[in-house]
């Protein structure tokens, strides 16, 4: 109790510690701290993710788990006694995908933010052991190798780190793994023969790989390189070497099952998770699960012959067969389940994730007064309303990239999947009665951050980003009384859409030269196009800011005209002539690197000035001179209510700054 009571104090000072941080660095900008107000941590998600069985070094079984959140935070629970025993922040990392255990019994996580962490089960320590290899910022899979060795897989440089703490870390293959792909997503080492196998994306490869030679050998049969990625990597022991590599394949879900001594691939499956497997000792008795369920099977048989052994059990983040037989698995809900074979008896336990703080990812300000926000990857929602006070999350749909009000609705689009939704703020927010409503979703396309209400048609407009490994979004238009869904595929052949605003009487689209994660871009410079409604086709295309990668921050000015921005520039658009009226350098910008999908946010304010925020700063803009004032650092999206209230992100937090009034 001692322990758990000190764990709930220093998350509470950290938080404090974080507000005051956080207040000093607006305090010390241009403006007076008393017209900012912090409203707080707006969503919060118990999101599991990489998570494992491990026995400490007194033989108590313990399940290891990272919740998301800023920052991710590692867990672990006494399965004898269901207790939380150990609850640490990671430095710096919102998340982790994966943990590893070594030959020694330490325990590795892969920070999402490029570093490596160390972990001896059974104490209350981490260890920094800090960015595996230069440009690498996130880290997907580990995979445990021989004598205390840890393999990991990389982002953006596609690449495979080794770690030894006796020689720390090594690129292994002196390189991208497959050149001109940004992700290994997974990876499985086989200890029989010493050799790593590498899941490839976004454009799917397998590769084994040497990994004290570095030799690489392509596996994966041309059939399926169409596919995304090779998500998931697991190894299950076979009697006479013939163990196997299980393999899931997105887009879908097929998983290929690769007899590592014959070399041969012997199955596909459908609708297999890969979260996590596990098997006996012999390998005879795969278990795994499959549309909720946990099925087991034998691998030298057809999947069609596979048992259900529970029901509704959930989709798998980590199994363990252990000694007497007894499966035990943490399920993605942190359900911790424990099935007795002999007496066909199951137990089930609702472990106490800790919920974290997670980052604000979209915002707008609703027909109901309120701010709305949506979070980042665990998603789930909140509304604030600035008149009362009053907070509240509401869960139930995945990650928001983008918000538009049309009359009494917000209009919502969706990661994963290129999904639309729209929520009736007249009515409670109700999962169960559909409120927020499914519009539909579009095939190819991933991301909408750009959307905008067509009011003289009652229709709305859905700027999209595709795919993994594409390029080119489409317009999505929705016609609001039909409920129809129309696709346009790319307006700019392979651009993606960052930026859309309706405006006298048509409708004017920004790209990026940016696609989907995992592709770089082909083209050099974003775009404005002018959408005809009534053709619905391009009639006007220009390049605004040259060699800007992307347009961003659409809105009405002060004259009448579009004012927008373009890395750092801002941009005047006349729509009645289609012509340009002038440019105007604000601030310097970031060179480009892997994508850029959205930055600028811009508000017309009351008092006659823009407000906007990019390059993570609050700024203005005198309409007259053009001259920028910086306000405050550390912020993103901007959103307006109706008093002039300016309100935007920290992190976390949501924000409210009111300009002074002349």
């Amino acid at each position: 109790m001692i322990k758990h009571n000190a764990m709930i104090l220093t998350r509470v000072i950290s938080i404090f510690l974080l507000n005051c941080i956080a207040i000093g660095t607006l305090q010390a900008q241009e403006v007076k701290s008393a017209e900012f107000v912090n409203h707080g941590v707006q969503l919060t998600a118990s999101m599991i993710q990489g998570s494992l069985f491990v026995d400490d070094k007194n033989g108590n079984t313990l399940i290891y788990t990272v919740v998301r959140g800023e920052p991710a935070h590692l867990l672990a629970f006494d399965v004898a006694s269901k207790k939380l025993v150990l609850d640490v922040p990671l430095p710096k990392a919102d998340g982790v995908w994966d943990l590893t255990q070594s030959t020694d019994g330490d325990l590795y996580i892969p920070g999402a933010n490029g570093s490596l962490f160390k972990h001896t089960p059974g104490t209350q320590e981490i260890e920094d052991l800090g960015i595996v290899l230069e440009g690498e910022t996130y880290l997907w899979n580990l995979t445990s190798g021989f004598d205390r060795e840890v393999f990991g897989a990389t982002y953006p440089g596609c690449r495979i780190f080794r770690y030894h703490p006796d020689h720390g870390f090594s690129d292994i293959g002196n390189g991208p793994i497959v050149e001109g792909e940004n992700y290994v997503r997974s990876l499985a080492f086989h200890h029989r023969t010493g050799l790593l196998y590498a899941g490839i994306g976004s454009r799917a490869h397998l590769i084994e790989i040497d990994p004290k030679t570095g030799s690489k050998k392509s596996l994966l049969p041309e059939k399926y390189q169409d596919k995304e990625f090779v998500y998931s990597l697991e190894i299950i022991p076979g009697k006479n070497g013939e163990d196997r590599l299980f393999a899931l394949l997105t887009a879908g879900s097929e998983t290929l099952i690769y007899n590592l001594k014959t070399k041969v691939f012997e199955q596909e499956i459908t609708g297999m998770d890969m979260k996590a497997i596990t098997s006996d000792k012999t390998g005879k008795q795969v278990y795994l699960t499959s549309k909720g369920n946990i099925l087991a099977f034998d691998p030298k048989k057809n999947f069609r012959k596979s048992k259900v052994i529970l029901k509704e059990s959930g989709t798998s983040n980590a199994f363990l067969h252990k000694e007497n037989g007894d499966l035990l698995m943490l399920s993605s809900g942190g359900n911790l389940i424990e099935y007795n074979f002999k007496a066909k008896t199951e137990k089930s336990t609702k472990l106490a994730i800790p919920g974290q703080p997670i980052p604000i990812n979209a915002i707008t300000f609703g027909p109901d007064g309120k701010v709305w926000t949506g979070g980042y990857l665990a998603g789930g929602h909140a509304s604030f309303d600035p008149t009362t006070g009053i907070h509240q999350e509401h869960k139930g749909l995945d990650q928001t990239e983008g918000m538009a009000v049309f009359e009494d609705k917000i209009y919502i689009g969706i990661y994963p999947k290129g999904k639309f939704y729209v929520l009736d703020t007249k009515n409670e927010w109700s999962i169960a009665d559909s409120n927020p409503k499914a519009l539909g979703q579009i095939d190819g396309q991933s991301r909408s951050f750009a959307l905008a209400a067509i009011p003289e048609l009652r229709k709305m407009a859905f700027g999209m980003i595709p795919e993994y490994g594409k390029l080119g979004g489409a317009l999505v238009i929705y016609d609001i009384d039909s409920e129809e869904l129309k696709t346009f595929e790319q307006p700019v052949p392979r651009q993606g859409i960052s930026s859309l605003i309706f405006n006298k009487g048509a409708l004017i689209g920004g790209t990026t030269i940016s696609g989907g994660l995992g592709k770089m871009p082909e083209t050099k410079e974003a775009k404005l196009f002018v959408w005809d409604l009534d053709r619905m086709e391009v009639v006007e295309e220009l390049v605004p800011v040259a060699g800007a990668s992307a347009v961003t921050g659409m809105i009405e000015g002060p004259d009448g005209n579009i004012w927008g921005m373009a890395d750092g520039t801002l941009f005047i658009f006349d729509v009645e002539s289609n012509s340009l009226i002038s440019t105007h350098k604000l601030y310097d910008f970031p060179e480009f690197k892997s994508h850029i999908w959205r930055s600028a946010f811009l508000v017309l304010h009351p008092d006659g000035n823009i407000y906007g925020t990019d390059n993570r700063m609050l700024f203005k803009i005198d309409p007259s001179s053009k001259a920028v004032t910086k306000i405050a650092e550390d912020t993103g999206l901007l959103v307006m209510g109706d008093d002039g209230t300016l309100f935007f992100r920290k992190a976390t937090e949501l924000w409210s700054y009111k300009p002074k009034s002349n």
